[in-house]
């Protein structure tokens, strides 16, 4: 029998959300922002953060956490718009600024944090593109016999090309989202 943490106050809820919004800004102008700096930034002590995450990972991947989960969410609500004309390519661009933000991570995560988030996230993540690649088939937007691992195959790549290549992932979604189209016989 496992026993739940106790609910916790809405004002640490609060500095917690606060600390995990104030963090993931803060990365995205400096990768190597202290807990220190992020305290600051957040404008309460030291104490506070490190009581809401002992460690700079934890932080980390929490920020990861709370972004996939809104990644996942737009997948699920983007599959439920009644016009599937553009939905697949306006999440993979959201796809593309979430794996350039989780490839940025891969250097300060240690290998069994970032294996636990992929166990963690994996069928969720199956899940949601299954959804919005079926609201696509059922459109007739997407070819019938494209499947969610084959999508996130098809747009792996993105990562190799590291930020350097960013400006290329327009044209390349492109290219997969034309190759997801139905065509004769699919």
């Amino acid at each position: 029998m496992s026993v739940s943490p106790p609910p916790r106050r809405a004002d640490a809820e609060r500095n917690r959300a606060r600390l995990v919004d104030v963090a993931r800004a803060a990365l995205v102008t400096d990768p190597a922002a202290t807990m220190q700096s992020i305290a600051r930034l957040a404008e309460v002590g030291q104490g506070t953060i490190y009581r809401h995450f002992p460690s700079r990972e934890a932080l980390l991947a929490e920020v990861h956490r709370e972004d996939f989960h809104a990644l996942v969410a737009s997948a699920r609500a983007l599959a439920m718009r009644a016009d599937q004309a553009g939905a697949l390519r306006a999440w993979l661009d959201e796809l593309a600024g979430f794996g350039s933000q989780k490839h940025a991570l891969v250097a300060v995560l240690d290998a069994a944090t970032r294996q636990r988030l992929h166990d963690e996230q994996y069928d969720e993540i199956i899940d949601a593109v299954g959804a919005l690649l079926d609201a696509g088939i059922g459109a007739g937007e997407v070819r019938a016999d494209a499947g969610p691992a084959d999508l996130l195959a098809l747009v792996a790549f993105l990562w190799q090309l590291g930020s350097n290549g960013a400006d290329r992932f327009p044209h390349l979604l492109d290219l997969v989202v034309d190759g997801l189209r139905p065509t004769r016989g699919h």
